[in-house]
Order: structure tokens, then C-alpha cells, then sequence
């Protein structure tokens, strides 16, 4: 699993952020099963950059906490049975299932891990639970799905440990 990382925002946070946010891809998969070795990219933005991304990319002029880029096409939301029928879902050079790109707004994260009365870090791994899920082809749209996803979210953070304050 290669999770690269870059922080362009400007801020900090006062746990290991880097490692949390492989930990938190790695459980992810390990919990939905996903059979491939895995590539993901984690972007630490700004409040400007991500509203010019949301703006660009899905026509909503306003800053978002995350935005996840799946590269993927899944049956299913957590169905990987065609992952492997198509070259371009790997990265030539590593054999690595290329997921998708997470772009969080580092501002947001602590905005709203004040507002929300936890961590930095629960905020911080939630968001990243959040988006992992998405690069896997789940969605929230419709209520039963966001209900799907509220549930894998929690147990993700259950299993690490990571609880609200």
C-alpha cells in the first residue's frame, strides 16, 4: 500500500497526521476486503484551493471539508469482482490499484472538530474513512446509502480506537 501524502495548507495538527491517515486507508481496506495492493493520494489543502477545486470539478462555488476523485468504476459500491479487468485501474510500475485522490481542507478539520466538541485527530480520520469510502464506490445520496456509510465510518473509527472526546 503507498499512500502519498503533501500538505500545502500551511497547518499543522499536533498528532502524526501522515501516519494516521495510512492507517486509516489500511483499515479501511482491510475492512471491505479490497484484494489489491493499493496507491492513494492524500492532499492537505486550503480553503481557497479546495473551493476552486469544488467549484471547477462539481459546478458548487464553496468550500467543503473533503472532495475524493475516484479512479476506480465499481459494479457496486465495495464490489471489486472487475477491478482487475481493466490495465489502467494499476499503476505500470508498481502493479498497485491506482483508488483515487483525497483532497481535505485543513482549516475545515479543525472548524469542525471544535464545532462538533472531539479531536483534530477523530475529525482528521473520519474525513479520510469517509473519502477511502468513497474511492471504493460507496455514495451517499440516497438515505439507505448514507446510512451505509455512516455505519462503516463508525466502526472504522471504533476499530482504531479513535472515539469522540
Amino acid at each position: 500500500m503507498t499512500v502519498t501524502m503533501e500538505n500545502e495548507s500551511g497547518q499543522e495538527f499536533d498528532f502524526p497526521y501522515r501516519e494516521l491517515a495510512e492507517q486509516v486507508v489500511e483499515a479501511v481496506l482491510d475492512m471491505e476486503n479490497f484484494p489489491f495492493e493499493t496507491e492513494v493520494n492524500v492532499l492537505l489543502v486550503t480553503e481557497e484551493e479546495i473551493r476552486a477545486v469544488n467549484r471547477t470539478q462539481r459546478s458548487q462555488d464553496q468550500v467543503t471539508d473533503v472532495l475524493s476523485f475516484p479512479l476506480i468504476e465499481y459494479p457496486g459500491p465495495g464490489d471489486f469482482s472487475q477491478v482487475d479487468a481493466l490495465e489502467n485501474n494499476f499503476n505500470p510500475d508498481t502493479g498497485e490499484a491506482m483508488l483515487g485522490d483525497i483532497l481535505l481542507c485543513a482549516q475545515r478539520v479543525k472548524e469542525q472538530a471544535f464545532a462538533y466538541g472531539h479531536s483534530e485527530k477523530r475529525e482528521y480520520a473520519f474525513l479520510i474513512a469517509h473519502s477511502m469510502l468513497h474511492l471504493l464506490g460507496y455514495d451517499h445520496m440516497r438515505s439507505e446509502e448514507a446510512s451505509v456509510m455512516e455505519g462503516k465510518q463508525e466502526k472504522i473509527l471504533q476499530n482504531m480506537q479513535i472515539f469522540r472526546d
